[in-house]
């Protein structure tokens, strides 16, 4: 057997999130001879066939930069996108899916070497964007929960920018939105969101898209390559401590959780109900699901998590989350980006959404890149309704420790009182720890308005010697 040398597209973690593992690009990647190999007038026979791919690809179009969240995406050629070969292929082959003709789920025509008739008609790339007839027929029950799913929809990004331009929320608003803006919202933010193959079958978007293991399906799609691929500043970032002087969150060092230990599939396909904001999710975690009697276990949690106290009035994380990354330079805008570069930071600011999280008064804040004009390359100059949220957005980061510089002291010794890590106080005409707290004299001009709510200006305790 004829070995070359093979080409493997890791995403993994760089400030993108990103890292592109490469052979010699001037070589072909291993191609393993399909036994009994169709003829190449054929779906199989051309896309197991390295060299006809090739020789008949269509080359992408140029890139009109930008890119979205974690900016331009790894080029991966489109003959390597849709090659079917290696081990993955050999699994696809011998599941149920790989029993199934390629024209039932892609529709086209088979019996032919000529790549337009091939594809003609109504050939489907991705058959999951057409769930209702490709795949409800036999995964019913996670299609009624998955077509209004956020993974699959992405209702919060398009509310908050249907929101933003005075138009409300609710799942046609975004249909309202002028082509243009459509246009800008596809190319930077439905990058990240997809339909069942997006997870199951494909790389992400993110990452390059393209078959992951030669279409092979994986149910539980893996958490680096696939859930960090699109999860990345927010997300993988933070829990494998790629930020500067940050450690992997606990549940990772400790535990060796993955994604779906917290997030169950039931979050993760949805319930079928339309929420214009994650935090509404029902089937959301709790810290509480596991950590049911810290209540009452320590004075910290005496003081500001046990419901019975009157001021039990924090979130976990203000406590137990290290630095994270802010999100930015990767939205749209003008030619510079984002208004706001990345950034690792910590905030504590007055909780946005206290309906949808009653009883915290305090929370950690994420500050978001967006800027009344964000959208003037897509035809509008102004969102005129930029002040309907705060640019400092409720935060759960993933990077959760024991001992955070709020709960211990360099030495990782815990601190007796809350003071001393995380209170403010007045020390000789210093004040100590105001850097934790979102004041006005942090935001940028054009955030002010939007975040009269979360600013702590003249809502911390009097004692504090603001």
């Amino acid at each position: 057997m004829k070995h070359l040398n093979k080409i493997w597209y890791l995403a993994f973690f760089t400030t993108a999130f990103v890292v592109i593992g490469c052979a010699d690009k001037n070589e072909d990647p291993i191609v393993t001879p399909v036994e009994n190999q169709k003829a190449i007038n054929s779906c199989e026979g051309c896309h197991t066939s390295y060299v006809t791919l090739k020789a008949v690809y269509t080359p992408d179009p140029p890139s009109t930069g930008g890119g979205g969240c974690g900016g331009e995406t790894p080029h991966i050629e489109p003959y390597d996108r849709v090659y079917l070969g290696g081990e993955g292929y050999t699994e696809f082959k011998n599941g149920f899916h790989g029993k199934i003709e390629c024209t039932f789920c892609h529709n086209g025509t088979d019996g032919t070497s000529d790549k337009t008739v091939a594809h003609s008609g109504s050939f489907l790339n991705k058959p999951s964007h057409d769930a209702a007839e490709k795949c409800a027929g036999c995964h019913a029950d996670v299609f009624e929960r998955t077509h209004n799913s956020t993974h699959e929809q992405g209702w919060g990004q398009k509310s908050m920018v249907t929101s933003r331009m005075g138009l409300g929320t609710g799942p046609d608003k975004f249909d309202l939105l002028s082509d243009l803006m459509k246009e800008g919202y596809d190319h930077n933010c439905a990058k990240c969101h997809g339909s069942c193959g997006d997870c199951h079958v494909n790389r992400p978007k993110a990452t390059g898209g393209g078959l992951y293991q030669g279409h092979n399906f994986s149910k539980t799609p893996d958490m680096k390559d696939i859930c960090v691929g699109c999860h990345v500043s927010r997300g993988g970032h933070a829990y494998f401590g790629q930020g500067a002087g940050t450690s992997p969150d606990v549940h990772l060092s400790k535990a060796g959780f993955t994604c779906l230990n917290c997030h169950s599939m039931n979050e993760v396909h949805g319930d079928g109900q339309y929420y214009d904001q994650r935090y509404k999710t029902a089937q959301l975690p709790s810290c509480s699901d596991c950590h049911q009697d810290v209540a009452t276990s320590n004075l910290y949690h005496n003081m500001h998590a046990n419901a019975s106290n009157p001021i039990a009035d924090l979130n976990c994380n203000v406590c137990h989350s290290q630095e994270y990354n802010n999100c930015g330079s990767c939205h749209i805008g003008a030619e510079e980006g984002a208004r706001i570069p990345s950034h690792q930071g910590y905030k504590i600011g007055m909780n946005p959404i206290p309906t949808i999280k009653p009883g915290i008064k305090y929370a950690t804040l994420r500050e978001a890149p967006m800027a009344p004009d964000s959208w003037v390359e897509f035809g509008t100059p102004v969102l005129t309704n930029f002040d309907a949220f705060p640019t400092y957005k409720y935060a759960t980061p993933h990077n959760i420790l024991k001992r955070t510089p709020r709960t211990a002291d360099a030495n990782g010794d815990l601190y007796t009182t809350c003071s001393a890590g995380c209170h403010i106080r007045n020390e000789g005409g210093v004040l100590i720890n105001k850097e934790l707290y979102l004041f006005e004299s942090d935001l940028q001009p054009w955030e002010i308005e939007a975040n009269k709510s979360t600013v702590v200006d003249g809502k911390l305790p009097s004692s504090w010697g603001l």
